[in-house]
């Protein structure tokens, strides 16, 4: 039995920093002990989805202890944790889909709890069993999970940077190079530049993007989206609503005809449909930061031959695409150390979520054993 500090939702809109008890690692689990969690607006959310769980989505730590079927992972290993939990059998994960699995990754409820979790029996806290948000809980010293869910890195980079990979850095990313495919010489629209946002800017620089406009209300979030490669910055009025103005800025700077693809990062059901806005003609808009609100769209956006997508965790194939991101970071083409604004104690996990909600940071994260 493994005792562990862990931040705990109540499932009513509280949490708290308290103790939890987790049993050995059986079957193909994988006891992980943390080194850092990133902070998310997902995981602000979970306070609120009627029960109580484990919180935390993103995290990167050392394995601690395997049990008698995992097959590649051994004690000491860094690993990154990967939320969209593949059982490489369904239907989904044998079309590719890994980030969708029929399986293990299914969305419990509407409330985004996703399955591939250890057994529900192996973690309790006040004597009851406890679910881990997204099958990982990673706001926690220790954690229990599939070996599916795991990552080995062999780079050296710091746990806070690697941390980030797992959800943020993979969505941002993976939703240029993998959903939308950007191509070389292209131009792009990134609309919002929180962490996503950046991350889109920084897939569509590898890509080879040749006119990147970030669009931001806030001066600072567009000094940072020049740091990660934008080459054009149009800081919107609050006014502008539906960012129509914003939308008539970019097809001036891309030849009075708009871009060839337009991200949507912002996570504000009114701006759902900007992206149709700011694309021409046959151009490619994505909506990225999982807006799930009923929205009104004008149909006259999509003309013409307009293409809509709405990509979850930028199709992401974690055992594929994390190394990947980790070869560019090594290589200097992509930034992770530069995303983490600031650090944190898992007992500063309140004010992590004050400067989440403030805008303060492009990421926030906890360190464990700083």
């Amino acid at each position: 039995m493994i005792t562990s500090k862990a931040a705990v939702a109540d499932g009513r809109s509280t949490y708290a920093i308290d103790t939890i008890h987790i049993q050995e690692p059986v079957g193909d689990e994988v006891l992980v002990r943390m080194k850092a969690a990133g902070i998310c607006h997902t995981d602000w959310d979970s306070v609120r989805w009627g029960k109580p769980i484990l919180m935390g989505h993103e995290g990167a730590g050392v394995v601690e202890r395997v049990g008698p079927l995992v097959q590649d992972l051994r004690p000491g290993d860094p690993v990154i944790l990967n939320w969209a939990i593949p059982c490489y059998q369904c239907f989904q994960c044998m079309e590719g889909n890994q980030h969708i699995c029929e399986k293990n990754s299914a969305v419990v409820a509407g409330n985004k709890v996703a399955g591939g979790h250890a057994s529900l029996q192996s973690t309790t806290w006040q004597d009851q069993p406890i679910e881990r948000a997204f099958g990982l809980g990673t706001m926690a010293e220790y954690t229990l999970v599939r070996e599916a869910a795991c990552v080995r890195f062999a780079h050296q980079v710091p746990f806070a940077s690697a941390a980030i990979v797992s959800c943020g850095v993979m969505t941002g990313y993976g939703s240029v190079v993998n959903a939308a495919r950007v191509q070389p010489g292209s131009s792009v629209v990134v609309i919002g530049t929180g962490g996503v946002g950046l991350n889109v800017i920084q897939g569509a620089k590898v890509s080879g993007a040749a006119r990147i406009i970030a669009i931001d209300i806030r001066d600072e979030r567009l000094a940072l989206a020049r740091q990660f490669g934008a080459t054009d910055l149009i800081q919107a009025e609050p006014q502008d609503r539906l960012l129509l103005e914003a939308a008539r800025q970019v097809k001036d700077l891309c030849g009075g005809r708009g871009a060839d693809y337009a991200f949507e990062c912002t996570a504000i059901p009114a701006l759902g449909a900007a992206p149709l806005a700011m694309v021409r003609n046959a151009g490619t808009a994505v909506q990225v930061s999982g807006i799930e609100q009923e929205i009104t769209i004008d149909m006259n956006l999509f003309e013409w031959d307009k293409i809509y997508i709405n990509p979850l965790y930028g199709k992401a194939r974690p055992q594929v695409d994390f190394p990947r991101i980790l070869d560019l970071y090594a290589g200097g083409q992509l930034l992770l150390d530069e995303m983490v604004t600031r650090t944190y104690s898992l007992d500063g996990l309140t004010e992590a979520f004050k400067d989440m909600l403030a805008g303060k940071n492009a990421k926030g994260v906890i360190v464990f054993d700083a």
